[in-house]
């Protein structure tokens, strides 16, 4: 039968009578632990237990969890418990030990079988689109609303994200375009030398850029470079409950914050797909003076009759609704951000990975289109 200081057992008609003494804190840790396994381990089956806890001068969290280990042991087997002369200051310990690890499990995540991921990524798809057409329709709305108050436009604003989003990615779009112009010429005249047909490469390379490179890539750049801010930025602001400010202001949230940036992007992009055309003609143009012996004037002289304005005007025409796409996809991604870090962070990551995805779709479709047209 345990006996010790701090717990005390007696039976009376196979009933024990459980008492607690003393101090049932971390101090006496070893001594309270020992005790409780020594009397769970002695009266493994009794018929009822009794818990006098008078005796308890005080009890801490380790305390009230050895007796809610003890109890539990007895409970477990359906074996009626009953707790007397608990100090009240004591009872609220005791109930939140009793409430630990009631709580049932969660169900075990089942393994979604590849058609049923594939329906919901449908589905996900499907609601993508629809908010992005709803989010097309509300920006365009906000447009003619501009058109039709031309004072309530942010200008000061559209002038700011014109610096931040055009003029200051003019030193990166350069030096990228410039190196792409520049792979593309070695690689051209590597391959055509073969056929002694080096200077075939100002072809490929003119067209290549104009047509196609030049704003595919400043395109993919801005998409990475401008989409992911005004993500990041609008995220933030929902985050802090801006938005919901403006709202009660009166002010159009669109109108004020998605219509300015939308419009830089769509005067920038046009600008420095010309300048990014341009830097990479140029490398390309000095590779092919170092690597294909090819000077200045002959290239230029074969850029003239290679190129019409034609070629030109393909490039810049994508340009604009380029822009406007990432504009439209970054700032609806950073409209539907959460109250989190993790939402902002994936919003964002959504944002690029779309935008980059529809631009390639849209040059695709340009491609065709102006292959029927003859253009």
């Amino acid at each position: 039968m345990p006996h010790t200081s701090l717990i005390s057992v007696h039976t009376q008609d196979d009933r024990l009578t459980v008492a607690g003494r003393g101090e049932w804190t971390s101090e006496h840790a070893d001594e309270l632990e020992h005790a409780v396994g020594e009397a769970v381990a002695a009266y493994p089956s009794p018929k009822g237990v009794d818990f006098d806890l008078a005796g308890v001068e005080r009890m801490d969290t380790f305390g009230a969890l050895l007796f809610e280990r003890l109890r539990r042991a007895w409970d477990g087997q359906g074996i009626a418990t009953a707790i007397q002369g608990l100090s009240p200051r004591y009872k609220i310990l005791l109930d939140e030990m009793a409430r630990a690890g009631r709580d049932p499990r969660p169900a075990a995540r089942r393994q979604e079988a590849i058609v049923e991921r594939l329906g919901h990524s449908v589905v996900d798809t499907g609601i993508d689109a629809l908010a992005l057409l709803n989010f097309i329709g509300a920006t365009i709305a906000a447009m003619m609303r501009v058109v039709m108050r031309p004072r309530t436009f942010r200008f000061t604003a559209m002038v700011n994200q014109l610096d931040r989003v055009g003029f200051r990615a003019v030193p990166i779009i350069i030096l990228i375009t410039f190196l792409i112009g520049c792979i593309l010429a070695q690689q051209g005249i590597f391959n055509f030398r073969r056929f002694g047909a080096e200077i075939y490469v100002v072809d490929m390379v003119g067209v290549l850029v104009l047509r196609e490179l030049g704003v595919l890539i400043v395109a993919i750049m801005i998409a990475g470079r401008s989409g992911s801010a005004y993500t990041a930025e609008l995220g933030s602001m929902r985050m802090r409950e801006e938005m919901d400010a403006l709202r009660v202001m009166g002010f159009d949230p669109i109108e004020v914050l998605v219509v300015p940036r939308i419009m830089a992007l769509v005067i920038a992009l046009p600008m420095l797909t010309f300048i990014g055309s341009m830097a990479a003609i140029f490398g390309a143009g000095l590779v092919s003076w170092g690597y294909g012996g090819i000077t200045p004037e002959i290239f230029m002289q074969r850029l003239k009759s290679a190129i019409d304005l034609d070629q030109f005007n393909v490039g810049m025409i994508k340009a604009p609704f380029m822009a406007a796409t990432i504009g439209i996809v970054a700032c609806l991604e950073g409209m539907r951000v959460g109250g989190s870090a993790e939402s902002l962070g994936a919003h964002t990551t959504e944002s690029v990975v779309k935008a980059i995805f529809l631009v390639i779709v849209m040059d695709g479709v340009f491609a065709m289109f102006f292959a029927a047209i003859n253009m």
